[in-house]
């Protein structure tokens, strides 16, 4: 039986459009890094490390380690006064592009009524970013970071999305079975290869990501009102299993 829900973040919990917020955090990071670094080469080698973190299957290594290490062999320089940057600009600037998000109270009224009913949350966003950058998204939402069992951050992830290896991480990590689980994305690949696992899955369409002609096998789909529907009417509640 399910009792643990996985959410992916952009685009599912926080209504965003990927494209829109993407070109508004790298205009905020050029500006927040002028001076210091050309903005061109400097985007143009956090995308490179960024794509070899993804592509890292090193289990010893985490997600930062491998970004940080790739990001400082491309600028064949000590990066450790660019990364302080980075934690002052996520501390400060980042918050300026908030007024991209688009509030959708169903999100927070899916979360609460999970939390109502007893359900293990996990917010398995895509752990590219630092947790204070997560964090801050989750908020932008109007959703409390408490709300999460685990949230998976660059810091403590060793894979990324669509790498199976992640969900497996994230099972291991709150010690549940993948038919104790159901993922819920926006994003046709990445969020729906838990299924592979044995996860059930719900493709969230209202911000839908996919890159082949068809839809993959999903077990449930729709909009923000068919999920909130579902977890209110379709998932038990167990605290009241529990008495």
């Amino acid at each position: 039986m399910i009792n643990t829900v996985l959410f992916d973040l952009d685009g599912t919990l926080l209504s965003i459009d990927m494209e829109e917020f993407m070109h508004s955090y790298f205009r905020a990071v050029a500006e927040s890094f002028k001076g210091i670094l050309e903005p061109k080469s400097l985007l143009e080698n956090i995308m490179k490390a960024t794509e070899y973190m993804v592509r890292n299957t090193e289990k010893e290594k985490t997600n930062q380690r491998a970004f940080e290490e790739e990001f400082e062999r491309l600028l064949g320089c000590d990066i450790a006064p660019l990364m302080s940057r980075f934690e002052q600009f996520y501390r400060t600037d980042f918050k300026k592009i908030k007024s991209i998000a688009r509030h959708q109270p169903l999100c927070a009224k899916v979360v609460k009524t999970l939390k109502d009913k007893g359900y293990e949350m996990v917010l398995a966003t895509n752990p590219l970013f630092p947790r204070i950058a997560i964090e801050e998204r989750i908020r932008w939402a109007g959703i409390d970071p408490d709300a999460f069992s685990l949230i998976t951050a660059f810091e403590d992830m060793h894979y990324c999305k669509p790498q199976i290896e992640y969900y497996r991480e994230i099972l291991e990590i709150i010690n549940k079975r993948p038919e104790q689980c159901l993922m819920v994305g926006n994003d046709a690949e990445e969020d729906m290869i838990a299924r592979i696992l044995g996860m059930k899955t719900f493709l969230l369409d209202a911000h839908l990501i996919k890159r082949a002609k068809a839809l993959p096998p999903v077990d449930y789909m729709g909009g923000y009102s068919d999920l909130y529907n579902f977890v209110q009417n379709e998932l038990p509640d167990l605290e009241e299993k529990a008495v």
